[in-house]
């Protein structure tokens, strides 16, 4: 997809197609941390519940950084204890605001139908459980919610989207989707992917 579509800031959590079953899933976004003092590294490169990774940003710098998973620790920060001076669990928080600290699609997928739980890099929209392709062109959903609010905005007569609790995801619809022509097809497979 492109234009304003693609460019969407992207919640926590995701529903994806689980790559084992092709079953709905879940998919969490790793969040990362900033190790501060090279004297914690070894820490972090040998707790089981943190990957340690060697970064490199825009400009070049490297950078020691520590990856939690969550999805694949009970869904929290909880299970982080002990940790060295300057760190809490809180550094690994998600964010309230739906944007990452980091711009990897690194995190986990959790399927509930086969039980799968591991880590995974999203290939979005291409892992994304809601969609459809319409005329050459892809339209998705974020999750369940979200897809519920575009099939009904899409199937709604005024389409006021402050209606909608997605609505800043709905501003951005390509207009081949909301022609009177697509409504039918798209709720339709909507509606369909939504009974799963």
């Amino acid at each position: 997809m492109t234009g304003t579509y693609g460019w969407n800031p992207m919640p926590h959590f995701v529903d994806v197609c689980c790559p084992s079953c092709g079953s709905k899933a879940i998919f969490e976004f790793a969040e990362i941390s900033k190790i501060h003092l090279k004297s914690d590294v070894p820490y972090f490169q040998e707790s089981e519940i943190f990957d340690y990774e060697l970064f490199q940003d825009s400009c070049g710098h490297k950078w020691h950084g520590a990856v939690f998973y969550a999805g694949l620790h009970g869904g929290s920060v909880e299970s982080i204890k002990d940790l060295p001076v300057g760190y809490t669990p809180e550094n690994w928080a998600h964010s309230r605001y739906l944007m990452r600290n980091h711009g990897l699609d690194i995190g986990s997928v959790n399927c509930s139908s086969c039980g799968l739980a591991q880590k995974h890099n999203l290939d979005w929209p291409a892992d994304a459980y809601f969609t459809i392709q319409y005329k050459g062109q892809e339209l998705w959903a974020f999750n369940q919610e979200s897809a519920i609010d575009l099939r009904d905005f899409i199937d709604g007569v005024d389409r006021n989207v402050d209606a909608f609790k997605w609505r800043n995801f709905l501003l951005h619809i390509p207009s081949l989707f909301k022609n009177r022509g697509a409504r039918e097809y798209v709720v339709k497979h909507l509606n369909r992917l939504l009974k799963c």
